[in-house]
């Protein structure tokens, strides 16, 4: 019963969120229809009977009353048909997404997943070790937090990439020298150019990891179940990591969850910086073109992204702390 009631919250949400997502990119000055006339005005005199066409083939049939365009606008989501983009007309907006997405959560999710994990460990061994000199690793980190995504990245393209000339400056890959495909040449120069972007996320995210975990560690370390522990004469390790860090991490647990959910939406600027072919340099060319199909979908991907992450945190949380299961 408990699942079913957050399964039917979630429901609710996605349908709120996906209405919103109909409704907004309509509230936006322009329209998708004279962007798509204005690209074919420029290979020569437009019919004006292209204007209808084009209207009913992007789904912006102003003849048509808005709740019938909400409606079909749902049964196209259930069968998969989220419209034509017009930045890269006539490509379908499934596409579109399909080219995009596996960049942003193999660039992102590997960066923050990676990010996460070392954030844990080295915030569970400076706890631990509290007031020697691993806690100056905690002012280094945060530095580099507090500076902005685009300052740090364009700092790297003008250290490495323009002056060292050790990366590139931008793209997902070179495509003079290789093809996509799942072979070495391919992957490795797809890490190359990578490399600058998730190190970007990493030393921008890593200190607030540290800083949590190592705060919470500190604070789990006064209880008396450590201090039981400790008196049953079991080791330091298996108390600094079975006792200790285990109940430490529990709200950095829900914090990566979340940002799971935010790994799609979250590369807009480090993406848009290094010209880095995912979903947010993608979703930016669709706000600019006024792609109502193309940034319903990218929104629809951000939403189902982020509930999905509350949602296997919530379950997850239940696996991780049982008191959790007992109030629910």
């Amino acid at each position: 019963m408990h699942l079913l009631r957050k399964l039917g919250f979630y429901l609710v949400a996605l349908w709120a969120a996906v209405t919103l997502n109909f409704f907004i990119p309509r509230l936006l000055p322009g329209s998708p229809v004279d962007a798509v006339l204005a690209k074919l005005a420029l290979r020569g005199p437009v019919d004006p009977g292209t204007r209808r066409a084009i209207e009913v083939m992007l789904g912006a049939d102003t003849e048509k009353p808005l709740p019938q365009e909400y409606f079909e606008y749902l049964g196209g989501l259930l069968t998969g048909d989220l419209g034509v983009s017009v930045t890269y007309f006539p490509t379908p907006v499934v596409e579109v997404v399909g080219q995009s997405l596996p960049w942003t959560l193999v660039l992102v999710g590997l960066a923050t997943a990676f990010t996460f994990v070392l954030g844990m460990v080295l915030g569970t061994v400076v706890g631990w070790r509290r007031g020697t000199w691993l806690d100056s690793l905690i002012p280094a980190t945060t530095i580099l937090q507090a500076v902005p995504y685009f300052w740090l990245a364009l700092l790297f393209i003008y250290v490495l990439s323009v002056n060292l000339g050790m990366f590139p400056i931008s793209g997902g890959y070179d495509f003079t020298l290789v093809r996509p495909a799942f072979d070495y040449p391919f992957l490795s120069n797809a890490i190359y150019h990578g490399f600058l972007p998730a190190l970007t996320i990493v030393l921008s995210s890593l200190g607030g990891w540290l800083l949590g975990m190592r705060n919470m560690m500190v604070s789990t370390l006064s209880e008396d179940y450590i201090l039981t522990a400790e008196a049953k004469g079991l080791s330091p390790r298996r108390v600094m990591l079975m006792y200790a860090a285990r109940n430490a991490m529990l709200p950095s647990v829900s914090g990566f969850a979340i940002s799971l959910g935010f790994v799609v939406s979250g590369s807009i600027v480090v993406e848009t910086v290094f010209s880095y072919p995912g979903v947010g340099f993608t979703m930016l060319q669709a706000v600019q073109n006024n792609d109502y199909s193309l940034m319903q979908g990218m929104f629809l991907i951000i939403t189902v992204s982020v509930l999905a992450a509350n949602l296997v945190v919530d379950l997850l949380y239940g696996v991780i702390d049982p008191r959790t299961r007992a109030r629910g």
